[in-house]
């Protein structure tokens, strides 16, 4: 192989059909567009919805794709439109690339812009790899502070604005209310977090696994259920006498997780999904056409991520908590399987280091 040739491919993880992962030789990324930015990867992990995509729950991601949405790294170059950032600058990427100036992003809707949103490792080629493009560079990019915490900050790319907005903010968590979280994984956990900062009075976590029920605990909630013994329900009502919770998130994304969720919000409550689902979820409106809940669905937006970047520099959230293994690039393997038997392995969050 000569040296052009070694030049211009790299390593990554491609997705190749349900079930189907390998780490191979896959050509470097190149500018598209002058919006564009190539960033050498130095940290980066796995996410849930990177599992969904394994089950073939998503079918916009195609095989041939490389997987990940999320990481820190080192810009080698941008597109001549690129303004904010230059070459050898370090950045913290966004899970959604935003254009910034069409309808979607003008309401803040950047999961929806209509020439970026949710791409990265789904319609276009991701960041577990050892290079990455991203679009819209100059709006999807966010400059990492000296002496930031490369590790706490790859938490920011998604799961903790995910939790935020998609579970604390859409589930209109307030100070002193009673907050259900249904499944305590890595985006429970964040949503966990990030729930604090309203003061919610309760906070219930559910899950099947008392490992992360006792990492709840300790992140702070107030209660938790395993709901293995199909109980979790009068559990939870008891907790509550009988009222149920003011916002319940659903956390897990499959059928009996939400459908928890329509059994234990209160009257007036909130239901937030968060969960990816693959299969269709009953909707009991023979039970709750006379409740008074919301229910709301959300894809993150990311509109949240320079506040939590200032929270995080005051040190009011550590995010490092979640995470669990670490591994280099080339374990990447080694990483899934870890993090895709989670109930073994009491993996949360898997930093890959490139």
């Amino acid at each position: 192989m000569n040296a052009v040739t070694q030049i211009s491919m790299m390593k990554a993880l491609v997705y190749q059909g349900p079930g189907k992962i390998a780490f191979e030789d896959h050509p470097k990324p190149q500018i598209i567009d002058p919006t564009d930015a190539i960033i050498r990867m130095t940290k980066t992990t796995i996410c849930g919805t990177d599992l969904h995509i394994l089950k073939g729950d998503l079918p916009s991601c195609e095989p041939g794709r490389i997987l990940g949405h999320e990481g820190v790294g080192i810009i080698e170059t941008v597109g001549p439109a690129v303004t904010a950032f230059k070459a050898g600058d370090r950045v913290l990427i966004s899970c959604v690339s935003a254009c910034g100036r069409c309808e979607f992003c003008r309401k803040g809707m950047f999961s929806h812009c209509t020439t970026g949103g949710w791409i990265l490792g789904n319609t276009i080629d991701g960041t577990q790899a050892e290079f990455v493009r991203t679009p819209h560079a100059d709006s999807s990019l966010y400059p990492i502070p000296e002496g930031a915490d490369e590790e706490a900050l790859v938490m920011l790319s998604d799961i903790l604005p995910t939790g935020f907005e998609c579970g604390v903010l859409n589930g209109k968590v307030q100070p002193g209310a009673s907050l259900a979280i249904v499944g305590a994984g890595p985006i429970g956990l964040a949503a966990l977090l990030t729930a604090q900062f309203y003061s919610p009075g309760e906070i219930i976590m559910i899950d099947l696994d008392d490992n992360r029920l006792e990492v709840a605990l300790r992140f702070g909630a107030t209660q938790t259920i395993n709901s293995a013994d199909g109980k979790a329900v009068e559990a939870l009502m008891k907790l509550t006498d009988n009222r149920g919770v003011d916002t319940a998130i659903e956390a897990v994304g499959v059928p009996a997780t939400f459908e928890l969720c329509e059994q234990i919000v209160a009257a007036g409550g909130v239901i937030a999904n968060i969960g990816v689902h693959g299969v269709p979820v009953a909707l009991h409106l023979e039970k709750l056409w006379d409740r008074n809940i919301s229910i709301t669905t959300r894809l993150v937006d990311t509109a949240s991520t320079p506040m939590l970047l200032k929270v995080l520099k005051a040190n009011r959230i550590d995010p490092k908590q979640l995470i669990t293994h670490r591994f280099k690039l080339a374990d990447i393997l080694q990483a899934y399987e870890t993090f895709g038997n989670a109930a073994k392995t009491k993996a949360l969050k898997v930093i890959i280091e490139a």
